[in-house]
């Protein structure tokens, strides 16, 4: 399970939307506090995507990862420079379910005050849509 995240997670460091692609299951969906919506996994691929083009420097640092009965749970802090910003730290804890291999939920708590210079910068929420 833990090397499930360990890919999930350098995929998600390098863009990787092939490989994000395979290890979410095709009717994935990705819930956030921050406006309490659901997204498909074409949409977070997208603003994955996204992210890792605009946050030079993205990373995952202070990571704390278990595996749970049907999936892992993993706090971390994204950090990185956002231009027109500076330095950005989001601490944030996702609960990822996995059912045969592929992720089928996330369920996604970040720090709504750390993230809100991503808002402005897009004008976007979380899923997307403009805010």
């Amino acid at each position: 399970m833990l090397d499930l995240a360990d890919r999930f997670f350098a995929a998600v460091r390098a863009g990787d939307a092939d490989t994000l692609t395979h290890l979410y299951a095709p009717d994935a969906r990705i819930w956030h506090n921050d406006d309490g919506c659901e997204q498909t996994v074409e949409e977070n691929l997208r603003v994955l995507r996204w992210l890792t083009r605009t946050l030079a420097d993205f990373r995952y640092e202070d990571v704390r990862r278990d595996a749970i009965p049907d999936g892992f749970v993993q706090q971390h802090v994204v950090r990185g420079t956002l231009p027109g910003h500076g330095p950005l730290e989001v601490p944030a804890a996702l609960f990822v379910r996995v059912v045969n291999g592929r992720i089928t939920r996330i369920d996604e708590y970040v720090d709504s005050a750390a993230i809100r210079p991503l808002h402005e910068t897009t004008g976007t929420t979380t899923n997307g849509n403009q805010a």
